[in-house]
């Protein structure tokens, strides 16, 4: 399969998976509806990760470029607030760890950081 058709692949099934939010939307919208901040947030992070070179730069903007384009900006935001509320402990918590709404947005974005690791590193 070339990349172009998992690329595609991906997109329909992110779609799909994510209850049919992107399907109201054209792919450049979806592409688009990230903040600039956002972007930022997400290439700072990866590049303390992985090493902080003008090639590890352009990596973690293609990272969050591939994510863009498979996962809408709202679904991103409440799968990023899910993982940051799972680390917290105790009981009130524990519904964004056991919860299948919650696992499938987590598991959403890790598929989209897949795809993106698959792309671009």
């Amino acid at each position: 399969m070339s990349p172009s058709q998992m690329f595609a692949a991906a997109s329909l099934a992110g779609a799909l998976f994510c209850g049919g939010s992107a399907l109201g939307q054209s792919s450049a919208d979806r592409y688009n509806d990230y903040p600039t901040e956002a972007r930022a947030d997400y290439v700072f992070a990866c590049m303390a990760t992985n090493g902080r070179s003008a090639d590890v730069l352009r990596r973690c903007s293609c990272s969050i470029d591939t994510i863009a384009s498979i996962i809408p900006y709202d679904d991103y935001v409440e799968a990023e607030t899910v993982l940051s509320l799972q680390q917290v402990g105790g009981e009130r918590t524990s519904i964004f760890r056991t919860t299948a709404l919650a696992k499938e947005l987590v598991a959403a974005v890790r598929r989209a950081q897949a795809e993106a690791d698959i792309l671009c590193f």
